[in-house]
């Protein structure tokens, strides 16, 4: 079964437009039922956006590693887990970019929600092309991954490698070379955490039209898609594409 998370960031701007956004995701979840579904709305559209999905899961953007004290502005575990949030993204790169979250805090957001029962989607990816950019994302992986070991069993963890070059350009990466880079990861994974078969999605301008070339290959378990999952018909069309590969 392939993955499809739809990243909304702080879009849209009304609860209205939230509402009817969500109620045609799950409309085409339930119609492609081959395929898991996330939906990742801003926090102020959790309740909301839950209320509509039923085939489709919740997810959030975010989350901070404490479960509640004086932590201003912040959004905890137990409050996601209460919404009725199963996965959360964690370490994307415009959080790593623009509010300069580190690794070390990305390290602690990714143990705390998996010990915590949450799905984590942490985000891995290099800024400029590269040859080599597998050694560049397993440096990440060694980081953000950071205390785990086959003794915390098998986790629910996913990886997201996002080319971060390729991110709202419109230029997505070459499929081949993402599926290279996925593979190497999972190898990764495997080595840090070897009770856990960890799946990879892809990340970076994936639409209706490029989706197929990423969901094809049996290394990209999925996609995690920006800009293209606020129009509620070409997701549809990228569901529907991983619905094919199911």
């Amino acid at each position: 079964m392939k993955t499809v998370i739809a990243n909304w960031k702080s879009n849209p701007n009304t609860t209205r437009e939230a509402e009817k956004l969500a109620g045609a995701v799950e409309k085409s979840a339930a119609a492609n039922n081959k395929t898991k579904v996330v939906v990742a709305p801003p926090f102020v559209y959790l309740p909301t956006v839950g209320q509509r999905l039923r085939r489709a899961v919740l997810g959030a953007q975010n989350v901070y590693w404490n479960e509640g004290g004086a932590y201003t502005g912040e959004v905890n575990l137990a409050q996601l887990k209460n919404l009725g949030v199963k996965s959360v993204i964690i370490g994307h790169s415009e959080r790593r970019e623009y509010f300069k979250e580190t690794d070390e805090q990305i390290n602690r957001k990714v143990l705390s929600a998996l010990r915590f029962g949450l799905e984590a989607i942490l985000c891995v990816g290099n800024k400029e092309k590269m040859a080599n950019p597998a050694g560049f994302v397993n440096k990440q992986l060694m980081a953000d991954l950071k205390g785990l070991s086959a003794k915390d069993g098998p986790l629910k963890l996913v990886v997201a490698y996002e080319p971060i070059w390729a991110i709202g350009t419109g230029d997505a990466d070459d499929p081949l070379s993402a599926a290279q880079v996925s593979a190497k990861i999972k190898e990764q994974v495997q080595k840090i955490n070897g009770a856990s078969k960890v799946r990879v999605l892809y990340g970076g301008s994936v639409n209706g039209v490029n989706a197929g070339a990423f969901l094809e290959r049996d290394e990209i378990d999925g996609v995690l898609v920006g800009g293209s999952s606020l129009s509620a018909k070409e997701f549809e069309k990228i569901i529907k594409t991983a619905n094919n590969f199911g």
